[in-house]
C-alpha cells in the first residue's frame, strides 16, 4: 500500500489462559463484576478522539453478522494518508477456544496478514472475557498487555481496536443480540481504574468509536488469498456512501515491478441496508496481482486519496 507503513513492536506467543462456562453467557474464568462501578474515565466517545480527516465520514462500521466459521474478525492499525484507522482481516483461530478470547489473543499476539498493518499491543500473560446479559462484554487481562511506548492518539486507536474485535467477534460467533447497545468493559488484573498505554483510564463501559474505520478497506481478497484461473470478486466498503472509488488491478513480476493491468470505477452503496458496500468481478490468467482501490476527490483533480491495497495470486 503506497499510503500507509508498517510498525510497532512483534509478539512472542503464550499459551492461552483456561476458560470455563459462567453465567449469563460467560465465556471464561478469572472475571470479576462484568459491571464495575464507574471510574473517574469516560466513555470511549468521551475519551478517544477521531481522526483529523477533514472531509471523511465519521461513521463506525456496521457490526459483523453471525457466521458459522472459525476464523474470526480481528482488527488491525494502519495508516492512510496522514491519519491512522482500523482495518479488519479474518483469522483462523481454535476452534474449541472462547472466539471473544480467541479473537483477542489473536490481535495481541499475532502478525497481521496484510504487512501494512500493525498492533500496538503485547501478548499478555492472562486473558479471559465474558459477556453479561445486558450485552455488555468484559475484558480481564493482565498488565504487561500495555507494554508499549505510545502517544494518546495511537493508545485511544489500540482500545478501540481492542473494542472493535471483541464486539465483532461475540457478534460473529452469534454470542450477543445485535438489536441492542453492545459496550465493552476492560479491567486489569480483575480492577478499574488502569490508565492504559499511560493515556486511556479503563473500567467503564466502552462503545465503538466514530471516525475509527478505514474510509477505503478491502474486505475480499485478503492479502495473500490464492485463486483458481478465472473470475476473482472483489468487495468492500467504504465510509461515503453513494461515491464513486477508483480501482486499479497492477500485475506484479519478480519481487517489485509492478505494471497497470486493469482499472475503473465503482459506486459505493447508498442503500442503507448495505451501506457503503461495493463490488466488482474481474476476469484473471495466473500471475501475482495487487489490486488498489481509493477515493476519488474532484476538488483536488481527481486525485486519489485512502488508497487501500491487497496482494493476491492467480494459479
Amino acid at each position: 500500500m503506497m499510503d500507509r507503513h508498517a510498525t510497532g513492536k512483534r509478539h512472542l506467543r503464550a499459551a492461552l489462559l483456561p476458560l470455563v462456562l459462567g453465567l449469563a453467557l460467560t465465556l471464561s474464568g478469572c472475571i470479576a463484576d462484568p459491571q464495575p462501578a464507574p471510574t473517574n474515565g469516560g466513555t470511549a466517545d468521551q475519551s478517544t478522539s477521531a481522526p483529523a480527516t477533514g472531509d471523511i465520514p465519521t461513521t463506525s462500521a456496521p457490526l459483523e453478522t453471525t457466521q458459522a466459521s472459525n476464523k474470526a474478525p480481528v482488527y488491525w492499525v494502519g495508516k492512510s494518508n496522514e491519519d491512522f484507522f482500523l482495518y479488519r482481516e479474518f483469522r483462523d483461530v481454535p476452534a474449541q477456544e472462547n472466539p471473544v478470547t480467541s479473537a483477542l489473543r489473536a490481535m495481541m499476539s499475532e502478525e497481521p496478514m496484510d504487512p501494512d498493518f500493525f498492533t500496538p499491543w503485547q501478548n499478555p500473560k492472562e486473558l479471559a472475557t465474558s459477556i453479561s446479559g445486558k450485552n455488555v462484554i468484559t475484558v480481564d487481562v493482565s498488565p504487561d498487555a500495555f507494554n508499549s511506548n505510545l502517544d494518546a492518539d495511537t493508545a485511544d486507536r489500540a482500545i478501540q481496536q481492542l473494542v472493535y474485535t471483541a464486539t465483532a467477534a461475540g457478534a460473529s460467533a452469534g454470542l450477543i443480540d445485535t438489536n441492542q447497545q453492545l459496550q465493552v468493559v476492560v479491567l486489569v488484573d480483575g480492577h478499574t481504574g488502569y490508565l492504559g498505554f499511560d493515556h486511556i483510564r479503563l473500567g467503564t463501559p466502552m462503545s465503538r468509536s466514530t471516525g475509527m474505520v478505514a474510509p477505503v478497506w478491502i474486505i475480499d481478497p485478503q492479502e495473500g488469498t490464492e485463486f483458481p484461473e478465472g473470475v476473482v470478486k472483489i468487495n468492500g466498503r467504504s465510509t461515503s456512501p453513494g461515491n464513486k472509488l477508483r480501482w486499479r488491478i497492477l500485475r506484479v513480476e519478480g519481487n517489485s515491478d509492478k505494471t497497470s493491468y486493469l482499472s475503473g470505477e465503482v459506486t459505493a452503496s447508498a442503500d442503507p441496508s448495505q451501506s457503503g458496500i461495493f463490488g466488482l468481478s474481474v476476469n484473471l490468467g495466473p500471475g501475482k496481482y495487487e489490486l488498489r482501490v481509493s477515493r476519488i476527490l474532484s476538488v483536488q483533480g481527481d486525485s486519489e486519496v485512502n488508497v487501500d491495497s491487497r496482494g493476491f495470486i492467480v494459479r
